[in-house]
């Protein structure tokens, strides 16, 4: 046995999605990392030992524009260019080439975390170092460093450390939560073990092991689907232990879940109710994957009235999307339904007071132990959001180590370096504007070669009935809204009921304030509905014209792309008019990538040029993008100066679709290896001496960030020249960022 020693700036403990992300951000922020996870491969959850999907903001598409960016944005687009199929093998290696790329990063595989030295009393505690032992290699080593962050998911460091926590369901009256129970109690969600099948194509018989548990007899196929075409997460309710102790019970859970797999598999082959004669098991999960265990307590607990009432926070260092997503605790054998969903009407902001301990002043934490109440950690707990807290932990995290402060230090007093510094790095921020006064491009003024200034869409002669659910048309007010005219066939002549909303805010993309309606007369066979509101709205926004449900008319659509951030929604039911707006409650799938036949006027400023400079790189009340016309040859954005400036790096964002639901397993594939929107080939341009000189050239491109790191020029305009996008047919970016070093 090897008794070694490692010193970091950040100790990163835990390596799943939260643990990554965090340790990748720190790196990057110029820390010296370790990143220690007890498994032999990263990823958690979402690794081949678990297999469950990664899922986030989007909500599987209910949620729009909401995927993730930032350091989970780059391994889902990663992953999509090298693993469209969803191979949870080859995932564990997007994961691991994510980690080894970056030299500040060491990483300890196989190391279990099961030691922590910590000092002080109990309301003021300091982690002095963590101890792990190193399965295989036989070494105990022990890590110090002034700043650690508990990725585990049972919390286990912060629990040795004397970290305040809370576990189980809180009662209704500790934060008035509507869905917490009438009385605290320790139940929570359940662990999940999945399996996989295929089809040999020869017949394969399946003799039952003697841990079979008889589903039949428990109830479980009456009260949950099963189907031969299931796979994997599409087994999600395999779930058990909620009313049990999920760490000290971890061994008992596993071999309750492994009786219930291998009984669901038993009542497919041999019950004779499926044709499954040539499916044999092709994977059976070997650990548990668990869903809840401790809550750290931080400077702020988040609650259910944040989530829904989307509460704004002057530290919000991320978003989250997903329902408030929760089960019951007897899992499989509940009569109740595997799980029940909350939305709100769009994204809600994360505070960084979240991300770190209440009283363990050296301790951040990231995924799902995160400072939240049990209802609010139904939405926080899943992956891409636990990344999302990963990287504002990983980035606080490299702050305080730097400027030699504690985590909540950073929070009240570099708070806005920390927001800076995310936003700076395309992190999953909304609503954070981009104002640093060392971006030269922030004095600059802009131009562009075309600008998309006419919302329309001229094709279109797909007849979509609405007799069974409203229609409605998300559309940017820049400035204002005066007609709106849609495709539309009638059966004989109506009286269309048209109306116009505001969304809310600018993280909303569903009808929430009600503005004005119309009644509008719509004559027989094939025309327009034409709808004048003359509405100028106080500032830019979105805003959602809808069509309520008529059994006489039917909306034109056709298959070209509208403008990016114009989207058709339809009611997933009908007549939807809610107290409590839901973004579940309109659905874009249906249309998504596809259009309605509309044109709007007057023209818009939605898509001007200088949208580049400062402001929000992705959408929010808004596209927040630069779009050009759709592209004849090389299409061009300029930045100019009235005096000379020295530029030395040049940030690049570009637009990937953040509506597009991505996926790192099998849930559902995406027919695009590389978004089509996102710019494939382009060069930098600095004009000197009144000639522009390319400072840098790129052919290929697939990834939403680029930074481009130049030889000092000095020069008067830079320009980004674009000759071929990945098959939009207009060029769009979000953010130019030009610096002086």
């Amino acid at each position: 046995m090897q008794t070694l020693t490692h010193d970091a700036d950040v100790t990163v403990i835990g390596g799943g999605p939260a643990g990554v992300a965090a340790a990748i951000a720190a790196a990057r922020n110029g820390a010296r990392v370790a990143l220690i996870n007890n498994r032999p491969v990263l990823g958690g959850n979402s690794s081949s030992e678990v297999r469950v999907w990664i899922v986030g903001a989007t909500s599987h598409g209910a949620q729009k524009f909401a995927r993730e960016t930032g350091i989970m944005g780059e391994l889902f687009l990663e992953n999509q260019w090298r693993n469209p199929e969803g191979n949870p093998i080859l995932w564990d290696h997007v994961v691991l080439d994510a980690v080894r790329a970056e030299e500040n990063i060491s990483l300890f595989l196989n190391t279990d975390v099961r030691e922590v030295a910590a000092t002080g009393p109990e309301g003021d505690r300091t982690i002095e170092t963590v101890t792990g032992w190193q399965t295989g290699s036989e070494k105990l080593i022990t890590f110090s460093s002034p700043i650690f962050i508990d990725c585990t998911g049972d919390g286990l460091v912060g629990h040795l450390a004397g970290a305040r926590y809370m576990s189980g369901r809180e009662d209704r009256a500790a934060f008035a939560e509507p869905w917490a129970p009438e009385t605290a109690d320790t139940e929570m969600l359940g662990s999940t073990i999945l399996f996989y099948t295929k089809d040999t194509g020869a017949p394969v018989r399946f003799v039952p092991p003697g841990i079979t548990k008889d589903i039949v007899a428990a109830g479980i196929p009456i009260h949950r689907h099963i189907d031969t075409a299931m796979n994997g997460c599409d087994y999600w309710w395999i779930e058990w232990g909620g009313e049990l102790d999920a760490v000290d019970d971890n061994e008992a859970i596993r071999d309750e879940l492994w009786g219930v797999v291998f009984g669901i598999w038993d009542h497919i082959k041999n019950s004779g109710e499926f044709d499954a004669d040539t499916l044999t098991l092709e994977w059976v999960g070997t650990m548990p994957g668990k869903r809840e265990y401790r809550r750290f307590v931080g400077d702020h607990v988040l609650t259910q009235h944040d989530i829904l009432g989307q509460t704004g926070f002057t530290d919000n260092i991320g978003f989250g999307g997903w329902s408030i997503d929760l089960h019951p605790p007897g899992g499989v054998y509940s009569d109740a339904a595997g799980s029940r969903h909350l939305h709100g009407p769009g994204l809600y902001e994360i505070p960084f007071r979240s991300l770190y301990s209440v009283n363990v002043s050296n301790m951040l934490m990231a995924g799902r132990d995160i400072s939240a109440t049990h209802v609010a950690f139904g939405t926080t707990r899943v992956m891409a959001t636990c990344a999302v807290t990963g990287e504002a932990a990983g980035t606080g995290a490299a702050l305080a180590a730097r400027h030699g402060v504690t985590p909540r230090e950073i929070g009240r007093q570099h708070l806005t370096e920390l927001q800076s510094t995310l936003v700076r790095q395309d992190a999953s921020v909304v609503g954070v504007p981009w104002t640093d006064d060392a971006d030269l491009a922030l004095s600059a003024s802009v131009s562009a070669s075309s600008t998309l200034r006419v919302l329309e869409v001229a094709a279109g002669d797909e007849a979509l009935p609405i007799g069974d659910r409203d229609f409605a048309l998300l559309l940017p007010l820049d400035p204002r809204l005066d007609t709106v005219r849609i495709g539309v066939e009638a059966v004989a002549e109506t009286i269309a009921r048209v109306e116009l909303w505001g969304t809310g805010n600018g993280m909303n993309h569903i009808p929430v304030d009600h503005v004005a309606t119309l009644e509008v007369r719509v004559a027989q066979g094939r025309g327009v509905l034409e709808a004048r509101f003359d509405h100028t709205p106080d500032a830019p926004a979105d805003a959602v014209v809808i069509v309520r449900r008529n059994d006489d008319l039917s909306i034109l659509v056709g298959d070209e792309r509208p403008p990016y951030g114009v989207l058709g929604l339809l009611a997933r039911e009908p007549g939807v008019l809610l107290a409590d707006p839901q973004t579940n409650e309109w659905s874009a799938a249906e249309l998504r990538r596809r259009s309605p036949r509309f044109e709007v006027r007057p023209d818009t400023a939605a898509y001007r040029p200088a949208n580049v400079a400062g402001g929000f790189a992705r959408p929010f009340g808004g596209p927040q993008l630069w779009a050009s016309e759709r592209a004849a040859g090389e299409e061009w954005i300029e930045l100019r100066w009235d005096t000379a400036r020295t530029v030395a790096r040049i940030e690049l964002v570009f637009n990937d679709d953040v509506d597009e639901d991505l996926i790192n397993l099998h849930h559902h594939t995406t027919p695009f290896l590389v978004m089509p929107e996102l710019v494939r080939d382009y060069r930098v341009e600095a004009r000197v001496g009144g000639a522009w000189q390319v400072l840098t050239e790129v052919a290929g491109n697939r990834r939403r960030r680029r930074i481009h790191g130049v030889d000092q020029v000095i020069t008067d305009a830079v320009r980004v020249v674009v000759t071929a996008t990945n098959g939009d047919p207009r060029v769009m970016i979000a953010a130019v960022r030009v610096f002086e070093s």
